[in-house]
């Protein structure tokens, strides 16, 4: 076997064989109780992040994170941190399934076509690739409407689906889908680099202890294999993700800043730099392992259960 392939083990050739309905359809149950373990954990870290990214250059709110954690304890209290939830509790359970089952669905593809092969480090990166584009289609919309609410200090809107109802009817379906393109080029590298990670590290672990399945693998080793995906994912694409939230709370007609996503870069560049493109990196890195630890034990413990 060459260095760059990874084996695909027996239960996986089993799934690749019987497949079908069942199969997706606990993937999608897993998926999602993966998807609110990853919401319910990291939504403070993502607020304190948004929150970074959208202020005021010339004028800013927070002079740093942890004053951006005090400032919204303060003036908010704990719920501050989990504005706009409900949206990605609901959306994010759906999109994170949508990224299993799709990703599930590539691999048992990819080995049939291998006929018994190892699938490679491509075909890995791929089936992840797959899924974010899948996921996107969900995940656009969710994450416009979390991060209005998110960056929302005072009135304006009364919750999601206030922003929504408010969103469509001045501006149709493409107001709701307001920053998509550089959303799915995000979910793309994003989640390639993620499910490839999380693959390698498990594969290698099994080979090295001679495991037979999955369900063999300790927790601990699950969570730090789903920790290690979430650097793999957010130190690929954070300068991506900074474009999106700046182009999700533009404003609309008149008020808009951003005419496209290469205005967005070049006037993030000319003001801010380079920095432009990491500021909240830190709450982000502090939420990559607790979130994608909880994501992959919430899946594999549901898959355990279900299977």
């Amino acid at each position: 076997m060459a260095s760059t392939d990874i084996a695909i083990v027996p239960a996986e050739l089993d799934a690749a064989e019987t497949g079908g309905l069942a199969q997706s359809l606990k993937d999608c149950a897993a998926g999602t109780v993966g998807g609110i373990m990853q919401v319910l954990v990291g939504q403070p870290f993502d607020t304190v992040k948004v929150r970074l990214q959208t202020q005021s250059t010339t004028n800013p709110v927070y002079s740093g994170m942890m004053d951006c954690v005090r400032q919204t304890r303060e003036r908010e209290g704990l719920r501050g941190f989990y504005k706009g939830t409900a949206t990605p509790l609901v959306g994010i359970g759906a999109c994170v399934s949508i990224q299993f089952v799709v990703v599930e669905s590539m691999k048992r593809r990819f080995a049939q076509k291998n006929k018994g092969e190892p699938l490679s480090n491509a075909q890995l990166y791929l089936a992840g690739a797959a899924s974010g584009v899948a996921n996107s289609v969900v995940s656009g919309p969710v994450e416009h409407i979390r991060t209005r609410l998110q960056v929302q200090t005072g009135t304006g809107y009364s919750g999601p689906i206030d922003c929504i109802r408010q969103i469509y009817r001045s501006h149709g379906i493409q107001g709701i889908y307001k920053g998509q393109g550089i959303t799915m080029a995000r979910e793309f590298q994003g989640y390639g680099a993620y499910f490839f990670a999380y693959e390698w590290l498990v594969r290698r672990s099994m080979e090295k202890s001679g495991l037979q399945s999955r369900a063999e693998l300790p927790s601990y080793e699950v969570c730090m294999y789903g920790a290690g995906a979430g650097y793999a994912m957010w130190l690929t694409i954070y300068p991506m993700d900074a474009v999106k939230s700046k182009l999700q709370t533009d404003g609309f007609g008149a008020a808009r800043k951003y005419a496209s996503v290469m205005d967005c870069i070049r006037k993030t560049m000319a003001a801010e730099g380079v920095a432009g493109f990491f500021r909240g990196v830190g709450p982000c890195l502090l939420r990559a392992a607790p979130c994608n630890a909880a994501t992959f034990m919430g899946f594999e413990l549901a898959m355990r259960v279900i299977s």
